[in-house]
């Protein structure tokens, strides 16, 4: 990926609106186009450790074009190009890698437990009450918790219903949301073997995803 991508992207969080994009089709087919050539590379270096049958680049990456029916922001257009790196793609229905891409410093490769339904909040808050060797035999190990430092999600205040405050994994219990990311600086980016470091951040997600995907929908 080229410097021009994020001079695109920067641009357009200027002027988002349709005429000017439309002015400059070429330049965003041309940005769109090293997004494509990039996932081509991430989805080579992943298919490496874990089979992606049957799935495309352009099942992966997300449109542009954003949601605004509910949404108080008209503006049209997204300021990031993102793809889902799994299975299928985007619409694989299970967890897999997220990756970011948005100039400022604003890129990052993530995964995990973002938007649970109920019933999966509760097969998660089970396994820990249970089992929760498995689930800090990943999380906590140095590589990736060097790599994933940073955790998102939503956090309760207390204890969730059934269990007590002075359980000792309360912190994870209390947890509604556990996703974790690792951001790169332009910089990073712009490195030829971006999409190659990408993957191996992919390789280091894996057995987390693995954890979620077999609790979610295996047991199903």
């Amino acid at each position: 990926m080229t410097a021009d991508t994020f001079a695109f992207q920067r641009e357009l969080a200027q002027n988002n609106n349709r005429e000017w994009l439309q002015a400059n089709r070429k330049r965003y087919e041309a940005a769109k186009a090293q997004i494509e050539q990039l996932v081509t590379r991430i989805l080579a270096g992943v298919n490496t450790f874990q089979p992606l049958p049957n799935t495309e680049v352009k099942d992966c990456i997300f449109r542009i074009n954003r949601d605004i029916r509910f949404s108080k922001n008209k503006e049209p257009y997204k300021l990031n190009f993102a793809a889902a790196i799994g299975p299928g793609g985007r619409h694989s229905g299970r967890i897999d890698y997220y990756i970011h891409i948005q100039p400022g410093n604003e890129s990052f490769l993530g995964a995990g437990m973002w938007q649970p339904t109920p019933a999966q909040l509760a097969k998660f808050r089970q396994e820990i009450d249970y089992n929760v060797a498995e689930l800090k035999g990943i999380i906590e190990e140095e590589t990736f918790r060097a790599y994933f430092p940073e955790i998102w999600g939503e956090v309760m205040k207390t204890a969730p219903k059934g269990y007590t405050t002075d359980h000792p994994d309360i912190d994870l219990l209390r947890r509604k949301q556990l996703f974790f990311m690792h951001r790169y600086s332009d910089q990073d980016v712009l490195q030829p073997g971006f999409a190659e470091e990408v993957a191996r951040g992919c390789h280091l997600l894996k057995p987390y995803c693995d954890f979620l995907n077999y609790l979610f929908f295996e047991e199903e």
